[in-house]
């Protein structure tokens, strides 16, 4: 990989600003110099696989060593994901315009990971998705889901139809929440905005079954032992919990600062071992199922159905966020290719469930 080299992807420099940016200000200057046009390449994933496979992420941080001790220092002194914050990735991401993800998505809406192992196409990866979570959870009628992190409300609708379970659906996202209970108004679903701490207080109850699809990537390792209690006060004794999460290969001291200053504000990818210890003596880990590999079709397939729709969109979105869009969606896969980015789905269950777990894939 050489900068204007003649490989698809290699970088192609247009101003000197972008070393500069990338020296001062590490990935956030990186990501910065890219949607302004200072540089490109022909083939933006790759470009990012090759990077992350070698760590140059790292060094990119290392470089900007005053940017770096800041977002350090930050993440320190501040809980960026407290109940004050809750709200603000669903303001600022989620927002933006469902018309954007109605046009990158597949029809269940699903803005997380495919399951391709039987797929070909992106609906097909999303339903079998689906269908797979609510295998593991043995859903069965008559049970009651809480779905923390809801979305546009894809598995919330998904289980109520083919598992007859009723579902109480949660998102911090006020757009998410209005086409959810639109998509879901003739099933037994029910769609809140509100945090995930306010479960207890505002919904109650127990529930058989718990899942949460993408949205453990907006806790904050601060507040995972209070996510846990959370579930493990609202799950029934013999009941099961799924988290479906992405995860970081290694543990990170620090959020990627252009993803938080453009595309998930406060976000924090967990490394497993963030996980097993906000886990101790709260839940049992019955299976954990690593399938990270199948979240680079799914964010290449994303991208092509945005790039589609970009001459409808663009009457909306500036030019810009087309290319903060590509930047975004590309960089995710090559994190994944790479093998730096995992995706995880663990069931949980308490120490008091007295039947065994039977692995499903």
């Amino acid at each position: 990989m050489r900068i204007n080299g003649d490989h698809p992807w290699d970088i192609q420099v247009h101003d000197p600003i972008a070393y500069q940016r990338t020296l001062r200000d590490g990935s956030l200057g990186l990501g910065e110099a890219y949607v302004a046009g200072a540089w490109d390449s022909e083939q933006l994933d790759e470009t990012f696989a090759r990077l992350l496979r070698h760590d140059l992420d790292g060094a990119l941080n290392q470089a900007a060593k005053l940017h770096f001790a800041y977002q350090w220092i930050k993440d320190r002194i501040i809980n960026r994901q407290s109940r004050s914050r809750a709200f603000a990735v669903g303001e600022r991401h989620y927002d933006i315009g469902n018309d954007v993800y109605e046009a990158m998505l597949d029809p269940t809406m699903s803005y997380s990971c495919g399951y391709w192992r039987d797929a070909t196409t992106l609906e097909a990866a999303q339903l079998a998705k689906l269908d797979l979570t609510c295998r593991k959870l043995a859903l069965a009628p008559g049970q009651r889901l809480l779905d923390i992190g809801c979305g546009w409300g894809g598995l919330a609708a998904y289980a109520a139809e083919h598992y007859g379970v009723d579902v109480v659906g949660i998102t911090v996202s006020r757009r998410q929440a209005e086409l959810a209970t639109q998509r879901c108004r003739h099933l037994p679903v029910e769609i809140r905005l509100m945090d995930y701490r306010d479960v207890p207080r505002e919904v109650g109850g127990h529930f058989e079954r718990i899942v949460s699809i993408g949205m453990f990537e907006h806790v904050g390792v601060r507040n995972y032992r209070t996510y846990f209690d959370v579930a493990r006060r609202v799950l029934t004794d013999d009941g099961l919990f799924l988290l479906h999460t992405i995860g970081n290969s290694t543990t990170c001291a620090t959020t990627d600062a252009w993803t938080d200053a453009y595309i998930f504000p406060n976000g924090k990818i967990p490394s497993a071992p963030e996980i097993t210890r906000a886990l101790e003596g709260c839940f049992l880990v019955e299976d954990w199922h690593n399938f990270g590999l199948d979240y680079d079709p799914t964010l290449m397939a994303w991208w092509h159905r945005f790039d589609a729709a970009w001459p409808e969109l663009r009457a909306s979105y500036d030019d810009a966020f087309y290319r903060m869009w590509k930047y975004y969606l590309h960089a995710s896969a090559g994190f994944f290719r790479s093998r730096q980015g995992q995706l995880w789905q663990l069931v949980l269950a308490k120490r008091s469930r007295p039947n065994a777990y039977r692995s499903v894939r």
